[in-house]
């Protein structure tokens, strides 16, 4: 189902602008030329040949070389498919050297980037206030995601600032702190037996119901609403603006890829735009191996089941975004154990960084990629804490 431009190319309903320069959308798999309009499930070329793959935009002419006055997100307006959208003063988050945990770790300099600060404690706002944006234009009912906390309290929030519907699908593991966010903002939050029952149940009401679908409900996966995961490219280009173009390496804590490949996308148009001269290496952090089987040669479209207690990046699924953000930038997977995450938090802690177990992943996976040679002791790093530790609840570790 797409719910898309009107004849006249304007979306029904529309209240935000459209980037003038927007042409299209192409698969970042199959390269297939798209019209602007919604694709939930990607690339029907590549949805039809049961490889799901994501499309990104295709923009007429360059942006300007340099950004807006506006603040936060609103600085690179010109590089998103909207140039205008419901916002809440996402990004522009602090990006900070930690020189003595480098001294510590063996390591040139690590600046960690805090996604924790953004409206709603997760780097997700940058997702949610374009997709919420693009719902509202295309006269939607209302906006429904799957999740396992972050991404619905975020949208939860921004639906309610926005004034649409919005329904948040979870499971009965959802901690007690994103139920309060979820419910407090005036969502309807419904819970399903399993991870995966949560996609067959948002399906449904965007097949039956016409709801706008913030996240991916397709097995296997693909990533989430396409216009909203552009604004994840911001994060590139605030680490460029607030760290510099000598950026060796960047640390992603990674479940279905949209972060990794959002950060990606945004240092490629840099590097097109001839303003980095290199695509920094990206590495996927995660608690078992998923993207690391893939990269080793089984299948995108596989299922890799495992157990952890690091809700933000748990999941038995591969995205082929992911997969394609690491190999194009020269990076890789490092797969971390829960109880190392534990006493990596609170090291972090003792820095400074007060960081959700799943962002204190990334110190982890940087002590193992320096032993490993995967990044050198003379690279700067930079770390991407995707929330803040008062999200964290303690809970068992479960299956996903």
């Amino acid at each position: 189902m797409t719910v898309g431009p009107t004849a006249s190319g304007t979306p029904a309903g529309k209240r935000h602008a459209l980037n003038e320069r927007l042409i299209g959308f192409g698969c970042i798999r199959c390269s297939t030329a798209l019209p602007v309009d919604d694709y939930f499930e990607g690339c029907p070329a590549c949805f039809a040949a049961a490889h799901p793959a994501s499309v990104r935009p295709a923009f007429a002419g360059s942006p300007p070389a340099t950004v807006d006055a506006a603040r936060g997100m609103g600085r690179y307006a010109e590089w998103l498919p909207y140039s205008s959208w419901i916002t809440l003063g996402e990004g522009a988050t602090p990006c900070v050297a930690f020189p003595r945990l480098a001294s510590e770790i063996g390591c040139a300099a690590i600046f960690i980037k805090n996604e924790g600060q953004n409206p709603s404690g997760s780097h997700k706002d940058r997702v949610s206030c374009l997709t919420v944006t693009r719902a509202l234009d295309v006269g939607a009912p209302g906006i429904v995601a799957a999740s396992s906390g972050n991404g619905g309290a975020s949208v939860a929030l921004y639906a309610a600032h926005a004034g649409i519907a919005c329904r948040v699908v979870a499971t009965p593991a959802l901690s007690p702190i994103h139920r309060r966010a979820i419910t407090q903002s005036g969502a309807e939050l419904i819970f399903a037996d399993e991870a995966l029952e949560r996609w067959r149940l948002v399906t449904a009401m965007v097949h039956e119901e016409g709801w706008f679908p913030a996240t991916n409900y397709l097995e296997p996966p693909v990533g989430s609403n396409h216009f909203g995961v552009e604004g994840l490219k911001t994060i590139a280009f605030e680490l460029i603006a607030d760290v510099g173009r000598d950026i060796g390496a960047v640390l992603v804590p990674t479940s279905r890829g949209d972060l990794i490949w959002g950060v990606y996308e945004g240092f490629r148009q840099l590097r097109e735009a001839g303003q980095i001269g290199k695509i920094p290496k990206l590495f996927v952090v995660e608690p078992f191996p998923r993207v690391a089987r893939v990269l080793d040669g089984s299948a995108t479209t596989g299922s890799y089941p495992g157990r952890t207690g690091l809700f933000s990046i748990g999941g038995s699924t591969v995205t082929y975004q992911a997969v394609e953000a690491v190999r194009a930038s020269g990076g890789g997977a490092v797969v971390v154990d829960d109880g190392d995450v534990t006493r990596d938090a609170e090291r972090l802690a003792r820095h400074g960084c007060y960081a959700e177990l799943s962002s204190a992943a990334t110190l982890t996976g940087l002590d193992r990629l320096l032993v490993a040679g995967a990044i050198t002791r003379e690279e700067t790093v930079v770390l991407l804490a995707t929330s803040n530790g008062y999200k964290d609840v303690l809970v068992e570790t479960v299956t996903r």
